[in-house]
């Protein structure tokens, strides 16, 4: 079994931290291997003293669905602590909200797509916690589908945003401590950063061969086939195409009601997709786009990881969608998307505009990969430097 960070601090608290005011960042995935939440872990200890809580998006238990769906700042009703949101008025937690700590914990679940928000918070906390002297201390967990290949655009810097702070892989294979490591050297070199590695993880595999519980790490990723996906589908937030928000498999449903779902599953049959199958399944969200309308669309069914590429194949699906729709029916959305103003949001989620406008003038995937696979090249050279784990 895997021990992650958590497992291992709980057995043997640093020597660094021993007697300190603890400040803590988490959500609901932040449990030890037998279910116990970090919060009741710290508190529960006599070496150290858990003085503040800090919780991303979605909030401290998962509480709010959607995207933008702000928080606010309370005090946890059980353990009588400040519990800052970092999804609300700030997102970058402000001296006052650091005033109490000594050292700065991160215990979250990422799920290995750039752009989901968790590592950005932690980029601002480190910033943040470097310009108060505090320490960071990041306890390591698996990246759930580290079995995945690299794939898609490396992040370009002119499209930094909320979701989106290091020229990484939209699908990067990294873990929350690898990718904290990244930013501090190349984004934050005066934090004071401390990594807790995990015990017993190997890159290449999945979240359920690590003996650890699933804990839906944020509200629209159920189970570990949503976080399968999710580094592809996740572009359609963009489009005028539901994700499968609203349903009970969200981001595995595709669909839009001017979709034809026969034409369009030919159609990617037809292209020899690796790693997975579509099946014909109309749905109708509850909320999100197309809520109470019916969607034609599909289910994307993963049948062999390691021969999967969310990224490719999600780009695969619009391209298909785009030869078998009639004209305008499907079209990129404007912003705003997630605190950006001005950028198109499937720009800042696929990670420069080249892709979109690929798309547009109907570039086969095999061109467009190419480009991936030189910046991939170019990343990799990097990353080998830092990386803790091995295959």
């Amino acid at each position: 079994m895997v021990l992650t960070g958590l497992d291992q601090i709980r057995i043997n608290l640093p020597h660094k931290l021993a007697g300190k005011r603890i400040g803590i960042l988490c959500h609901a995935a932040s449990v030890a291997g037998d279910f116990t939440h970090i919060t009741k872990i710290f508190a529960g200890r006599k070496d150290c003293r858990m003085t503040a809580i800090y919780g991303p998006q979605h909030g401290l238990y998962g509480q709010t669905q959607d995207n933008m769906i702000e928080w606010q700042s309370t005090k946890h009703p059980y353990y009588g602590v400040p519990l800052y949101s970092l999804y609300g008025e700030l997102r970058k937690p402000s001296r006052e909200m650091l005033g109490d700590i000594d050292a700065f914990v991160v215990d979250l679940q990422d799920v290995g797509a750039r752009l989901y928000t968790y590592i950005w918070t932690v980029k601002l906390c480190m910033e943040a916690c470097s310009e108060t002297g505090i320490p960071v201390w990041i306890l390591d967990r698996p990246n759930p589908v580290g079995r995945l290949p690299f794939d898609g655009p490396v992040l370009k810097k002119e499209y930094f945003t909320f979701v989106g702070g290091a020229s990484i892989p939209l699908c990067h294979r990294m873990t929350m401590g690898e990718m904290s490591v990244w930013i501090k050297e190349k984004y934050v070199p005066g934090c004071d950063l401390n990594l807790v590695r995990m015990k017993g993880w190997q890159r290449n595999s999945l979240f359920n061969e690590t003996g650890l519980p699933w804990v839906l790490p944020s509200p629209n990723i159920p189970t570990l086939q949503t976080a399968v996906v999710y580094p592809g589908t996740v572009l359609f937030e963009a489009l005028n195409l539901s994700e499968g928000r609203g349903t009970s498999i969200p981001f595995e449903l595709i669909g839009a009601p001017f979709i034809d779902a026969v034409r369009l599953k030919k159609n990617l049959d037809s292209r020899n997709i690796p790693g997975c199958i579509f099946r014909i399944h109309d749905f109708i969200p509850t909320f999100n786009k197309f809520a109470g309308k019916l969607c034609h669309g599909l289910q994307i069914h993963v049948t062999e990881p390691e021969k999967y590429y969310p990224v490719a194949t999600a780009y695969e699906i619009i391209h298909a969608i785009l030869e078998t729709s009639s004209r305008d029916s499907l079209h990129f959305n404007p912003p705003p998307y997630e605190y950006e103003y001005r950028l198109m949001p499937f720009d800042i989620l696929s990670g420069d505009s080249v892709m979109r406008e690929s798309l547009l003038s109907r570039t086969p995937l095999r061109k467009e990969r190419l480009r991936w696979d030189a910046e991939i090249e170019e990343f990799s050279k990097d990353f080998r430097q830092i990386k803790f784990y091995d295959e």
